[in-house]
């Protein structure tokens, strides 16, 4: 429900939108104006977790209410840590003192965090990634196609009215400066840990609104009580968002949740399985030229934001769907396979053996990742060796090998790489969780001695995982290739 709050006609006039999540959020007047513009209101149609609403049909959430729920969360540390200006500023499109200005982009940043978000959340990203259609072009930055190049393309070059570079201007706002803190490369690093770090206000939204759409209990966490706990502390001159030691089971709360999350969501060989497959659908058609290239995107952002706007998983399942019934998949039977499944939310296989199995490594042993990723990585061209010489023409196999592993947090060693090796300079790494003690001192998370993650911190997730075509699974078991025990 999205309401309007009628006030004096001498007085600005606010808006006020119902999340499920908080209650009621209330919107200053550059806020309203870019989510009622067509960049903003696409997001309406990318849904928050891809294809999870396969096997969860309650996450049907989009990221459209998730990035206002992120725009609160920034708003409420901000508050928190005695940062925030009053009500009565921010609403106020007048007020650009230092302070007030601060706090407003924090909340745009946050608001526009996934502006650039690509058909179906990051499902079919890769596949632009991989393309890598601008990346490589001479004349290009040699940036990656993704999602937040693209969202800062928008944010600095739709200069026009409606555009989001023309609003901010208006009110006073520099583009440059959302764009910086929507990358994470802002010159404060209290603003950058808000918005990127392990417990940061991007992480605290999706954390309670996947679980409430998707009816799971991962995710739980006392939000009010890590709320109440932010601190910021000065280091080197830099202020740095920190938690107090009070907050130290919440603190661990909230990370374990988001590790069950990944793995068993994210990561759930019977939701990622649709994910995978739309990644390589998508990555066909980018080569046949079926779907907006890269570049096309930039041209509609640049020049038609209406027609950006029909840049959604509705534009992606149109266009399986015509391509699938007018005969172009035909010639490839593979892919005309995988978009049956994506169609009709069946088939396909998720192929279970030893050399896929999940695994917890340890973060500072780089050697052992690289072990079990050269032999899941292995095994997969033995199946695809086989699938080749004795698989039909519609048997087909897909790979989802990550190359990182999940991790709890980033350890001290991992910190220290992007720092000085002295104790305060890796404290200024925008990413660990940094932790208060009674006595005043400022610590990394993984180096407080009560903490269970200290115990854990070094543990990462290993988890790969192999799909096939239904026939393919069935040849493989028949053959021996895999051990149907795993099943």
């Amino acid at each position: 429900m999205e309401v309007a709050t009628q006030k004096p006609a001498a007085q600005v006039k606010n808006h006020v939108i119902y999340d499920p999540i908080y209650g009621f959020i209330k919107l200053n007047p550059i806020e309203w104006e870019i989510i009622s513009s067509p960049f903003y209101q696409r997001l309406r149609w990318i849904k928050q977790l891809g294809f999870s609403c396969y096997v969860f049909p309650g996450a049907e959430h989009s990221r459209f209410h998730h990035s206002i729920g992120v725009m609160f969360n920034a708003h409420k540390i901000l508050e928190s840590c005695g940062r925030s200006v009053t009500e009565k500023e921010l609403m106020d499109p007048t007020c650009l003192t230092t302070e007030c200005i601060y706090h407003k982009s924090l909340r745009l940043a946050a608001l526009m965090h996934d502006l650039g978000t690509f058909m179906f959340s990051h499902t079919t990203e890769m596949a632009y990634i991989d393309y890598g259609e601008t990346t490589n072009h001479k004349n290009g930055k040699h940036l990656p196609d993704d999602h937040e190049n693209l969202g800062s393309f928008i944010i600095k070059n739709t200069d026009y009215e409606g555009g989001i570079t023309y609003i901010l201007k208006k009110y006073g706002i520099n583009p440059q400066r959302i764009s910086d803190l929507v990358k994470g490369v802002d010159e404060s690093i209290l603003a950058n840990q808000i918005l990127h770090s392990e417990v940061d206000c991007d992480r605290m939204d999706y954390l309670l609104r996947d679980a409430h759409y998707t009816g799971l209990s991962y995710g739980s966490y006392d939000r009010d009580y890590l709320l109440y706990h932010f601190q910021v502390k000065r280091i080197d001159n830099h202020d740095i968002l920190t938690i107090r030691h009070n907050a130290l089971t919440c603190v661990e709360d909230f990370l374990t949740s988001r590790f069950a999350w990944y793995s068993q969501v994210i990561r759930s060989p019977r939701g990622a399985k649709f994910d995978s497959i739309a990644e390589r659908v998508c990555f066909y058609f980018l080569e046949k030229g079926y779907m907006y290239k890269y570049s096309e995107l930039l041209e509609m952002i640049s020049k038609d934001p209406m027609k950006f706007y029909g840049f959604n998983d509705n534009y992606f399942m149109t266009l399986v769907h015509k391509h699938f019934m007018n005969g172009d998949l035909d010639k490839n039977p593979k892919i005309k396979d995988m978009a049956r499944v994506i169609l009709l939310a069946t088939g396909g296989k998720a192929i279970r053996c030893e050399e896929f199995k999940s695994r917890l490594l340890s973060q500072d042993d780089p050697a052992a990742l690289e072990k079990y990723y050269k032999k899941a990585h292995n095994k997969m061209l033995e199946i695809e060796d086989f699938l080749q010489k004795k698989g039909g023409p519609a048997d087909w196999v897909i790979s989802d090998i990550p190359k990182k592993a999940i991790m709890f947090v980033k350890s001290p060693k991992n910190a220290a790489k992007n720092t000085s090796a002295d104790k305060a300079n890796v404290l200024l790494d925008r990413d660990p969780v940094k932790m208060v003690m009674e006595n005043g001192e400022v610590k990394l998370l993984a180096e407080v001695e009560n903490s269970l993650i200290s115990k854990l911190f070094n543990s990462n997730n290993f988890i790969p995982n192999v799909y096939c075509s239904t026939s393919a699974y069935e040849l493989l078991l028949s053959e021996g290739v895999i051990d149907g025990s795993f099943s």
